[in-house]
């Protein structure tokens, strides 16, 4: 037996995760950790929450993700739904997704030269216990000074389209960051150690508590 078949073993010993999330890099994320999920596209207006408080920003959008989920899957729903929400910040001002390359460029100059934070929320819908748990995690981003070449250089890469605070830290980006505090998984949208603490804490049987482990 070969590795690939003894993934596609484990795979199919474990429980399908619905990922309701259009992040490609969650998605490489549940592939790295071998789960076995299925992608769900959920949208919720954004726009319509009052909170000015990051960390319970995204916190509630997670949520809402979640409980959007469940609504459309309510007539066969799943064991379990995992969505999240991520949001940047600097001087108690939110950062969401640019909505055009003259937004990413002011968010890349707010950012040059100083440090800011990235708040996930990652929320995780389990079915035995009807219950939705939520986490955040945050990390600390330093840039360096930007020359307004170095931030039209960057908007030409087209990283900066549909992510929060107009920049890709596992791209091009990572060239201007001098330093970071805390997990860099989640700044790219998924904390990987409160993910997996959060599946241990719900029963769900992963890595040495795996089926056949």
């Amino acid at each position: 037996m070969n590795y690939w078949q003894k993934k596609q073993v484990k795979i199919n010993n474990m429980e399908t995760i619905i990922l309701a999330s259009g992040s490609p890099r969650r998605l490489e994320y549940f592939k790295l950790m071998g789960l076995p999920f299925e992608v769900l596209k959920t949208e919720i207006d954004e726009t319509l929450t009052k909170q000015t408080d990051p960390q319970k920003l995204t916190a509630e959008l997670a949520v809402k993700k979640a409980e959007n989920a469940i609504n459309i899957m309510k007539a066969n729903l799943p064991a379990w739904i995992f969505t999240a929400d991520t949001v940047v910040a600097l001087d108690g001002k939110i950062f969401g997704k640019p909505t055009d390359r003259e937004d990413a460029a002011g968010m890349l100059r707010a950012f040059s030269g100083r440090e800011h934070v990235v708040f996930t929320s990652i929320a995780l819908f389990n079915r035995e216990k009807n219950a939705i748990d939520c986490r955040t995690a945050s990390c600390s981003v330093v840039f360096a000074e930007l020359s307004d070449k170095e931030i039209e250089w960057y908007l030409n890469t087209n990283e900066w389209q549909g992510v929060a605070g107009a920049y890709r830290i596992q791209g091009l980006a990572s060239c201007f960051i001098t330093k970071i505090k805390g997990c860099q998984s989640t700044v790219t949208g998924l904390p990987l150690n409160e993910f997996y603490v959060i599946l241990k804490d719900n029963g769900y049987r992963y890595g040495a508590c795996a089926p056949g482990c």
